[in-house]
């Protein structure tokens, strides 16, 4: 189970990258396929105008719960050497993955409420021990929250969202090689 759940934290990683990454260029044509790569804000806000609510919801719901289960697994069964792995892994400065791990001493429910997509938060509750059956509530609430934020966002600016996805469509290809290359650099400058 342990391996499986690795294989599964891998894969989401590739899997967001991707999203990530091929997201401005299809988040209009392909919102649903975006959302299963990658549940992330931006990809939430962006596909929010080109999507029902039941696909919304479900789609991110299941995306990010999924990501957020896998790495608090990870977090309790492998210690310290995931929470400094996820945290180089973030993407973030170091003061904002200090700020993350001192907000999580202070209090997990509110890590987990507030920020339940949150890598290091997730990777950080399980590694602290937190009891599943407390877990897995909060982060389903926290979820919800979060798709019930950026579905009103994505209703309240659709339009400027549709204008700004119209620009990057007359660039995207352009834009989705720039990011990819970014992608590659960063992993480079991690190793």
């Amino acid at each position: 189970m342990r391996r499986g759940v690795l294989v599964l934290t891998a894969m989401l990683f590739v899997l967001g990258t991707t999203g990530t990454n091929l997201g401005p260029a299809l988040v209009d044509e392909r919102p649903r396929l975006v959302l299963l790569l990658s549940s992330r804000n931006r990809n939430l806000l962006g596909a929010a105008p080109y999507l029902d609510a039941g696909s919304f919801f479900a789609i991110g719901f299941v995306r990010i719960l999924l990501a957020a289960v896998a790495l608090y697994l990870v977090g309790r069964w492998y210690g310290d050497a995931t929470v400094r792995w996820v945290e180089r892994r973030a993407g973030g400065l170091p003061a904002e993955v200090r700020w993350i791990e001192r907000l999580v001493a202070r209090s997990q429910t509110v890590a987990v409420l507030v920020f339940p997509g949150s890598n290091v938060v997730n990777v950080l509750v399980g590694h602290a021990k937190m009891p599943p059956r407390r877990f897995v509530p909060l982060v389903c609430a926290g979820i919800a929250a979060k798709l019930a934020f950026y579905w009103w966002l994505g209703d309240l600016f659709a339009d400027e969202i549709r204008a700004v996805i119209g620009w990057i469509d007359r660039w995207q290809w352009w834009l989705v090689a720039a990011l990819f290359a970014l992608s590659l650099l960063r992993s480079i400058r991690r190793r």
